[in-house]
């Protein structure tokens, strides 16, 4: 029997998610973040959540309404972006932020998936990454509460690498392009980031897919991600599938002797 993981909607889909979860979620910003994942989750109630994820959206956006809702303890990402609430929650001492290089945090979520439970990498070596001491969490004073611990470092190569642990997390909320009932998923383009490490680094993957098509017409060369680490697909509509907002717009006055487009 061909194996058909469509569930019949983003609500069903993270219904089971507790509070207290640990959730990896793909995208990169706004690009290829799994809008309708999210904000079923942000209805479900869950609260206490851990999030490991590239950012957190922006203010009004994408994980940024689960932060604005206060229901995330703790975030594992590269960088505050463009989240003037989520810089605001971690300098008052509201959140944890675990801030991770940015090509580590795609590894740890990658290995995870794959089983290591931990690797050496030259980067942050030399730093507060590898050294300690790097804020996770400031008192309301403006005081550190909670720093990073000194990691090891090791030489190879006549280089040295500072360890760091792979991410496991209890579910992933992802979004593909195409994905088919048996949850094999092609990516397109920017949205192609972070999405696959963290469907990857979860125990329980859900991706909301703008297309859902049979088994078997997707190429084996188009896969970007094996259906093996899927295990709930949320078909979108057509409408829903449009739904593709950018962070930012930059726009320059056009010359007189620019060509027209």
């Amino acid at each position: 029997m061909t194996l058909n993981k469509v569930v019949a909607s983003a609500a069903d889909a993270v219904a089971d998610i507790p509070s207290g979860a640990s959730i990896a979620v793909g995208g990169f910003g706004l690009a290829g973040i799994p809008w309708f994942l999210i904000e079923a989750l942000l209805d479900q109630g869950a609260d206490e959540l851990e999030i490991a994820s590239n950012n957190c959206g922006v203010d009004g956006a994408g994980l940024g309404l689960l932060l604005e809702q206060r229901r995330i303890r703790k975030v594992i990402a590269s960088y505050i972006g463009e989240n003037k609430e989520f810089g605001r929650q971690f300098l008052a001492g509201e959140v944890t932020v675990e801030l991770t290089p940015q090509g580590t945090l795609a590894e740890r979520l990658r290995s995870g998936g794959s089983g290591i439970g931990a690797f050496f990498t030259p980067t942050g070596v030399g730093t507060l990454v590898a050294e300690g001491g790097l804020p996770w969490r400031y008192n309301s004073d403006g005081s550190v509460a909670l720093a990073s611990p000194p990691k090891e470092v090791r030489v190879f190569g006549g280089q040295e690498m500072v360890l760091e642990e792979s991410i496991v997390t209890d579910y992933a909320l992802v979004r593909a392009a195409v994905a088919d009932k048996a949850g094999n998923c092609r990516f397109h383009a920017a949205a192609r980031n972070f999405n696959p490490p963290a469907a990857m680094s979860g125990r329980i993957t859900v991706v909301e897919a703008e297309r859902v098509v049979e088994v078997g017409e997707l190429a084996p060369d188009d896969i970007h991600l094996p259906g093996i680490f899927i295990q709930r697909i949320v078909e979108l509509t057509p409408e829903q599938a449009t739904r593709k907002s950018i962070e930012q717009r930059t726009t320059r006055t056009r010359e007189s002797g620019d060509a027209q487009s």
